[in-house]
């Protein structure tokens, strides 16, 4: 750690040892989404001191990410999501690594990425076939993965749970993402764990209107939702933050 560092991170190190330190900082993680959960998960990592962090999404900010994404304000409506979440981290470590691609992960795209270079994988995508195709590839690379599952129409943040994969229950996303998986005989190669939450809300604001619909109807990519549903700002956060705190929380197991 440069003295700086030292600073930053010596309540972390008081907690965790300098060898776990050590650690978090040789650690390299890969974010897919850097939405409402993703954007969240990015800054618990670097405040723990990871410092090869890359992030990837293809959207620019959204007025209506401003309820709960991290760097979204009415200064950066309109601007690439992983530089202006780039420009943030950094203000947090400049010594950090931050890579930022903007660009979606999918079958075209896949071939880009070597996700054996990475010691954590987070999936935090929207899309449901570009989700599964990242779970699949990632279980079958060294990395550690780790899921976020839906995190819409929910409030209650003591309701939210982590458990593996094929164990959640009563999270609609979950559930489809295992039918499919089942449908098409992929199976991921490893377990992993899902940051999940049981509690389904109704909306119950003015419905919003879509102009294209996907021909899938649960295909839930970010510019084109079957279905806009609703978020809450403290819910997304907890989900980020968990799958950063599950990351943490292995390197600590490993390390101390």
């Amino acid at each position: 750690m440069t003295e700086q560092e030292k600073k930053y991170f010596g309540r972390t190190e008081l907690l965790v040892g300098e060898s776990v330190m050590n650690a978090l900082h040789e650690a390299k993680v890969i974010v897919f989404g850097v939405g409402g959960v993703g954007s969240w998960c990015a800054e618990g990592l670097v405040r723990s001191g990871i410092k090869h962090l890359t992030i990837v999404d293809c959207d620019t900010v959204e007025e209506s990410n401003v309820n709960r994404q991290l760097m979204a304000t009415s200064k950066t409506v309109g601007l690439v999501k992983v530089d202006v979440l780039k420009e943030r981290l950094l203000e947090i470590n400049p010594d950090a690594e931050i890579i930022a691609r903007r660009t979606v992960y999918c079958a075209q795209t896949a071939s880009e990425f070597n996700l054996d270079d990475y010691d954590f994988v987070v999936d935090a995508i929207d899309s449901l076939k570009d989700k599964i195709l990242l779970l699949l590839n990632a279980s079958e690379s060294r990395a550690e993965l780790y899921c976020a599952l839906g995190a819409a129409l929910k409030i209650d943040p003591c309701k939210v749970k982590v458990g593996e994969f094929w164990k959640v229950r009563g999270c609609p996303l979950g559930a489809i993402l295992r039918k499919k998986m089942k449908q098409a005989g992929t199976m991921p190669a490893k377990t992993f764990l899902c940051v999940y939450d049981e509690e389904v809300l109704p909306n119950r604001g003015v419905p919003v209107e879509i102009d294209e619909l996907p021909e899938d109807p649960n295909e839930l990519h970010p510019s084109k939702k079957a279905q806009i549903n609703g978020t809450s700002a403290p819910v997304t956060a907890i989900f980020g933050m968990t799958l950063a705190g599950l990351i943490l929380q292995k390197i600590y197991d490993t390390a101390k």
